[in-house]
């Protein structure tokens, strides 16, 4: 038996639960049984490539889309969190900070903040979950560029990805499935951004109020990740740039797991704090017009529903 004080320190030094420890060496186990995982592991301070190769291997069942089942159940929770019917999840990016070499130090690594960052785009569930990620952009790269390279908007576009069928809400309106982002993306009819401008409607304001207190989820998120992951926060020591997109996938998967585990939030993790710090808001001018619709719909929807 170890006492509270014990199981504090050691979840302190690993980031983890002695529960949530040992599930994860035995997802590894079987590719690093030659080393002692009690070094391999200590992932706030070093990773080592091996383990890296092993959590891509045993841990990716983390790191998912949802089946129906289970969008059903997050639709349910997205709606409990400010009233936004069928919405499947919430995107947003980071960037992750680096130190490189001057001769690697190109332009297009050097973000709006005089960083040298690769970014992180992640679509999170209501507990913060990683759903679908994408990384190894240079830093430099806007939000809407990286959305329409991923894999995740070429599903979306053909129709392979939030295509259920439509949600018939009172007054004959028919909402599909969507996820929230902020100005930064375009507005699709299956990825809603806010109103923009001044003198908004009250509508459009309580709209937009509710689209924030949802889109909060995945700011959370990233800053939990990176609180959690120290190897992520601050900045990087020259990385190699080819292998840093999969230490971050990696990081991605252990936080979905000690949310799997049902770990507790460690005391020196805040939630409080933007995950981007100094950056400024991006804003993308692309509207499509079905979409506008569809937003005008939701919007004049909850202002007609009563305050919960």
């Amino acid at each position: 038996m170890h006492t509270d004080d014990e199981e504090e320190k050691f979840k302190s030094f690993f980031r983890v639960s002695r529960k949530t420890f040992d599930y994860i060496c035995s997802l590894v186990k079987p590719d690093l049984s030659s080393r002692p995982l009690s070094i391999i592991i200590t992932v706030e301070s070093k990773v080592t490539w091996k383990f890296v190769e092993a959590m891509e291997e045993g841990g990716m069942d983390h790191l998912k889309w949802p089946d129906e089942n289970e969008m059903e159940e997050i639709k349910t929770k997205f709606e409990m969190i400010q009233g936004l019917p069928n919405c499947c999840g919430a995107i947003d990016s980071t960037h992750v900070v680096m130190s490189l070499p001057s001769v690697e130090a190109s332009n297009i690594w050097h973000d709006s903040k005089e960083n040298y960052s690769m970014i992180l785009q992640a679509i999170v569930d209501p507990e913060m979950r990683f759903r679908d990620i994408l990384t190894g952009w240079p830093g430099s790269i806007n939000n809407h560029h990286i959305l329409k390279s991923s894999g995740f908007f070429r599903l979306c576009e053909s129709g392979q990805r939030l295509n259920s069928p439509v949600k018939e809400l009172e007054g004959g309106i028919q909402i599909q499935e969507y996820i929230v982002g902020d100005g930064g993306y375009p507005l699709l009819p299956w990825l809603l951004t806010p109103y923009y401008g001044k003198d908004l409607s009250a509508s459009k304001f309580e709209f937009n109020k509710k689209h924030h207190g949802t889109r909060l989820v995945v700011e959370r998120a990233l800053a939990r990740f990176k609180g959690t992951w120290r190897i992520i926060d601050g900045v990087m020591w020259r990385p190699d740039k080819h292998k840093l997109p999969r230490i971050i996938l990696v990081c991605c998967i252990l936080h979905n797991i000690i949310i799997d585990q049902g770990d507790e939030l460690h005391a020196d993790v805040p939630l409080s704090h933007h995950h981007d710090s100094g950056y400024k808001q991006q804003f993308c001018p692309f509207a499509d017009a079905n979409a506008q619709t569809l937003r005008e719909q939701l919007s004049n929807y909850l202002s007609r529903k009563p305050r919960q």
